[in-house]
């Protein structure tokens, strides 16, 4: 804020001449003060043309002013006026320039020239500001390699001057931009509402891809483009929603952090780039120069880029890119999360192109993947063994409410490791009883559900109902009813149960979290050996044996399928989690069907291209 301008005023004694002295520097203090307002505006009566051709070049910015005190020398008048200008977020040019004024009949005028905005400007001299690249740290893998750094790219726009159809135009961007996501159907609109030599961009694409794009786009009449550089991931699709996106700074950004940024900065949108904003963007570097009619120019104010700080992560590359392939190649949208048993690191954290964080913000039911908690609660117990024979009707009812198996069908004479194996909901809706009202909550909460987490990153862990009546107990010994999760919450319970103790896991390593959790109590030996096992058996005979086959070693899982909304028939998600060596994992198909076989296309996708 400009500080108040400070007059001095001689006290009157006698004479005329002191009082007009005052009395003139009243008259000019008046004149600077209203000078110095209009400037601070952006605006300088009566040479608005000539303002703006010397300081164009500093884009829209504003000036804060801090005026002195006028000296009056005759029709003659002067006085210094500290001059700042805020080029970026922290950085600031700050000097002093003088103002001069001439009296003009009874009235000051300021004596403009393009000394008075700076010093040691002259006429036909421009001020221009060079941006030097936001200097964002990279955020890094678990080998402490950067996964982001700068690549180039090219934004496909249009000059409307350019254009012989719009809609032809549109149509033909359209063709090839489709696998880009990109829709065109608004560009005639926005071709028309543009002034004729406007940029009006379309799509930016990385530069690899805008080679292969290039015989078919170049040469369409209107198409323009843009070769930049942008903080990118190795691929489009690597890590997409965990890590988000970096970008021009947008009106939106601006108006929801007024002061924070300056046109032009780059900012991260979504995922760790947004979340560690501030510690990777860094300052950009800033160079003020003088343009000379001659074209030679001078420096007068730079101030050299400060690099951010980086951001390290657990992610794998080779298990991030078999994620990443997985989800990309189905239909629906689907998540996997991969943490390495030994030590709780995320490898992998993927979602489908299109979707949100499913992987770690999912907040859905798990459905039969929920009954290796159950299973471990009830062994832990002693309730069963894995050769305890078991109910598993084709229906049967609790409190009025019917269940059924996912299949039309039971199986006669079971045994607990047959019920889990084919995933029989019925067996376990009946089995709910022996784990008492806390019992499966207590369960969870020993493999990390439903627990407080700091990963570093957000993460929903869970949700599961305690002091339930008979129904939810029923219900959620499969994983329905209220119980609800996350791909990286089921991932983490069965790392759990293939290390033997749950652990949170880690994904942002540096910055540290402040406040991970304990790690879980050690689970009993002979039931996790138990449930192992009969984890081993889902995939070697039961409803997981199409993973039988995948190359590398044994795997070990769990199928389900989760009902959820009001539909009838109710729509459902298709599950499957598991370890295989070192690996443990959680695959998710949003709206697979009743049936894993989506989850397990996925699954199977993931790990032989892991091998």
């Amino acid at each position: 804020m400009r500080k108040a301008v400070l007059v001095g005023l001689t006290v009157l004694t006698a004479g005329a001449l002191v009082t007009a002295c005052s009395g003139a520097e009243e008259a000019a203090t008046r004149s600077l003060e209203s000078f110095v307002t209009a400037w601070e505006r952006g605006s300088v009566p009566g040479h608005e043309k000539e303002y703006q051709e010397v300081t164009s070049g500093l884009g829209d910015r504003t000036p804060e002013l801090e005026p002195g005190e006028v000296e009056v020398d005759g029709d003659r008048a002067t006085a210094p006026v500290r001059v700042g200008w805020t080029l970026a977020p922290d950085v600031r040019w700050e000097y002093e320039t003088t103002v001069a004024l001439a009296k003009d009949g009874d009235a000051w005028r300021v004596d403009w020239s393009p000394a008075t905005v700076e010093p040691s400007l002259r006429d036909g001299e421009r001020l221009t500001l060079d941006r030097g690249g936001d200097s964002r740290g990279p955020i890094l893998d678990g080998a402490g390699e950067p996964i982001t750094r700068e690549r180039s790219v090219v934004t496909v726009g249009v000059q409307p001057s350019r254009v012989e159809s719009a809609e032809k135009l549109a149509t033909a961007l359209g063709r090839a931009l489709t696998p880009e996501g990109v829709d065109t159907g608004d560009l005639p609109d926005r071709i028309r509402e543009a002034d004729p030599d406007a940029f009006v961009p379309v799509v930016t694409l990385r530069k690899e891809r805008y080679l292969q794009l290039k015989p078919v786009i170049y040469d369409l009449p209107g198409t323009v483009f843009r070769e930049e550089s942008r903080v990118l991931a190795p691929t489009r699709d690597f890590a997409r929603a965990l890590l988000g996106s970096v970008g021009p700074v947008t009106k939106e950004d601006m108006a929801a952090q007024p002061g924070r940024f300056a046109i032009g900065d780059q900012v991260g949108h979504g995922g760790l780039q947004e979340q560690y904003d501030d510690r990777l963007r860094g300052t950009p570097g800033v160079k003020v120069t003088v343009e000379r009619p001659s074209g030679a120019s001078r420096v007068l104010f730079q101030k050299e880029a400060e690099s951010g700080a980086a951001v390290r992560t657990t992610l794998d590359r080779e298990v991030q890119n078999a994620a990443d392939a997985a989800v990309a190649a189905g239909e629906k949208n689907a998540a996997v999360v991969a943490v390495r048993v030994s030590d709780g690191a995320v490898l992998a954290v993927a979602n489908s192109p299109g979707a949100h964080n499913l992987a770690l913000t999912a907040k859905v039911p798990p459905g039969s993947t929920f009954k290796a908690v159950t299973a471990l609660g009830l062994l832990e117990s002693g309730a069963v063994t894995l050769d305890s024979p078991v109910q598993c009707p084709p229906t049967m009812t609790v409190g009025g409410r019917s269940f059924k198996n996912a299949w039309d069908g039971g199986i006669p004479d079971a045994t607990f490791r047959e019920a889990f194996a084919e995933s029989c909901n019925t067996a376990f809706a009946l089995l709910a009883p022996k784990l008492g009202a806390e019992g499966l909550a207590e369960a969870a909460g020993r493999l990390g559900i439903g627990k407080q987490w700091d990963l570093g990153a957000t993460a929903y862990t869970g949700s599961v109902a305690t002091g339930a009546d008979p129904v939810e107990q029923a219900a959620a010994a499969f994983g329905q009813g209220r119980t609800t999760v996350s791909p990286i919450a089921i991932a983490a319970a069965t790392a759990g149960i293939a290390r033997g103790q749950w652990q949170q896991p880690s994904l942002v390593t540096e910055p540290a979290p402040t406040s991970p959790a304990a790690e879980g109590p050690k689970l009993d030996q002979a039931a996790v050996g138990a449930l192992r096992t009969a984890m081993r058996e889902v995939v070697t005979h039961g409803s997981g044996r199409e993973l039988a086959s995948v190359a590398g070693g044994p795997v070990h899982g769990k199928t389900g399928t989760a009902e959820y909304g009001t539909e009838q028939p109710p729509r459902s998600h298709s599950w499957f989690t598991g370890w295989q060596g070192d690996i443990a994992f959680a695959t998710f198909v949003e709206d697979g069907g009743n049936d894993v076989a989506q989850a397990l296309a996925v699954t199977k996708r993931f790990l032989d291209t892991l091998q």
